[in-house]
């Protein structure tokens, strides 16, 4: 409608996708003060916050800004997922029982997943320089890892990402080692480590901070 503000475009796309200002807040990477100062337009989305707004809201940033770019309807998503996207911490807790465990949606692009796959926001620094804190990572339960695959795998219902080598035959059970990138983590083994290997990583996302 030629009536609608910027401000009605956010929130109407928004409640379209069911979302709430914190879901989308987490998508965004932004408070959800500014998503609700966004839709009274009390401030502006600018530059890449403007980009990962459309993004997140399945449209155009033209359409956000004056109405007139696309917004792309459920047909448009058919070769698109919307995975789960949550917190390092809360990834233990999700695999026993998801639905005790509030999350954001990210959609995701046209790679073929797994109906199990999700995503996380890393918060640990094993993994840096190559994965940082507060990068998102999407893993996929049902892929086995080949040598040199980051991977995530829980200890003490701890959720690490590492990179995975696969190791000697012991007793019928085909070991692995879980190697980090910062040299300040040890390595882990599985014949020792009380390790259980949860899936492998398929895609990394990092988001500039503005």
């Amino acid at each position: 409608m030629k009536n609608e503000t910027l401000g009605d475009r956010i929130r109407l796309q928004r409640k379209s996708l069911q979302l709430t200002q914190k879901q989308l807040a987490q998508q965004v990477k932004v408070s959800h003060v500014a998503i609700s100062q966004w839709e009274k337009e009390e401030t502006l989305p600018r530059g890449e916050n403007l980009l990962r707004l459309a993004e997140a809201l399945g449209c155009a940033p033209a359409f956000l800004i004056d109405g007139d770019g696309p917004v792309f309807s459920e047909s448009a998503y058919a070769g698109l997922h919307q995975i789960p996207l949550l917190a390092q911490r809360d990834v233990a807790q999700w695999l026993t029982d998801a639905g005790s465990v509030q999350h954001a949606l990210l959609m995701h692009n046209d790679m073929a997943l797994s109906q199990q796959s999700f995503a996380f926001r890393v918060e640990e620094q094993a993994m840096t320089p190559a994965i940082l804190r507060d990068d998102v990572v999407i893993i996929d339960p049902s892929l086995s890892p080949q040598p040199g695959d980051c991977v995530l795998a829980l200890q003490h219902q701890t959720a690490l990402l590492r990179t995975w080598r696969q190791r000697r035959n012991e007793d019928g059970v085909m070991q692995f080692e879980l190697a980090p990138v910062n040299i300040n983590f040890s390595e882990l083994y599985s014949s020792r480590d009380s390790l259980k290997l949860i899936g492998t990583l398929v895609e990394m996302r990092r988001y500039r901070p503005t």
